[in-house]
Formats: structure tokens, sequence, C-alpha cells
């Protein structure tokens, strides 16, 4: 073997091991709608007297819970489907508060995720066979971040979306004004 080619293929080997061992979130995409996948009333109940023992948690809500790219798609979602028309960006309004620690029906993922697919009575609307699985799991997932239950490290420190304003780095300082030459 020449010494160029055994080079290339230590390269290569070497990429291939390097891509290999990353340790990324995993990316869900290109799901059928949760109305398409799941039977009407098949899912678990997810609603519980709060004296009793709540039913283990739903084995998807590992992939979504404090995952920070299922928060970031949710929080497009929550800004696409009109989300923030009821929640006024978390904060409440027609719809419940979704930024403190009181959720009348759950604040566990998979209880924001059965809220989302179901809807409640009094205004939430289903979002079953609108969205897919994936994406109900994610809008759960940035509902949950509003709370501040989710690890700080999850949840993005800026807007997913683009910016349409000039940034305040760039943004020119106005004219300077000294307090104590005014009392003078």
């Amino acid at each position: 073997m020449s010494s160029p080619f055994r080079a290339s293929v230590l390269l290569i080997a070497a990429a291939a091991l390097t891509l290999g061992a990353c340790d990324r979130e995993e990316h869900h995409s290109r799901a059928k709608p949760i109305g398409e996948t799941v039977p009407a009333g098949a899912s678990a109940p997810t609603i519980f007297p709060g004296d009793s023992t709540p039913p283990p948690l739903d084995p998807r809500a590992a992939l979504y819970d404090n995952n920070a790219n299922a928060i970031g798609k949710g929080q497009q979602l929550f800004i696409q489907m009109n989300c923030v028309g009821c929640h006024s960006h978390g904060g409440g309004g027609m719809g419940p508060p979704l930024i403190d620690d009181q959720w009348r029906y759950g604040g566990r993922i998979d209880q924001i995720a059965t809220t989302i697919a179901e809807g409640r009575p009094n205004g939430m609307p289903s979002w079953r066979g609108k969205l897919t699985e994936d994406q109900i799991w994610d809008l759960a997932a940035y509902v949950r971040s509003l709370s501040g239950l989710p690890s700080k490290d999850a949840v993005s420190s800026r807007s997913e979306g683009m910016s349409a304003g000039t940034p305040q780095t760039l943004t020119p300082h106005g004219e300077m004004y000294n307090s104590d030459a005014a009392q003078q």
C-alpha cells in the first residue's frame, strides 16, 4: 500500500468513527397525524384524582421531555398553530396561563400531550388529526418548558424564529446624559 493511499484510508476511517461517536438528540419526522396512528379512545387516561397514585409515565415522554430540539420545534408550532391567540405567549388570556405551576389537567408531559391531542371542555380544541404525534409531543415539551419545570440546560435562551429587528449590539446609542451635571 502506498503512503498517500494509506493516509486517505486512515482519514476516512477517523472521520467515520468521529461521526459515529456523535451523541445527538433524536429527530423525529414524517409521522402520520396522531388520529391515523392511534384509534379513538385508545390513549391511556392521563387525568387522575389527586389522592390516587398516578399511572406510569408514557414511554414516549423520555424522547421529548427536556429535549432542546423538541422544545424549539414546539415553540415554532405554538406560534404557527396560533396557540398564542388563547394562551397569550403562556401568560393566559382566553385560555389558562401556562407559566405557573397550577395545571388543571396535569403538568406531566404526557398529560399535556393528551390535552393537546384530545382537547378539553370549554374551549381547548382537539388537535388530533391536524398535528402529527411528533408535533403534539414537541408542542407539549414547549408548553411544559413555559412553566419552568424542565432542566434549564434544555430550554433555549433565545427564540428559534428569525428576528426582524436590529440586534441591540448594532443599535446606535442615544445622546449621553450626565445626571451630575444637570444638578449644578
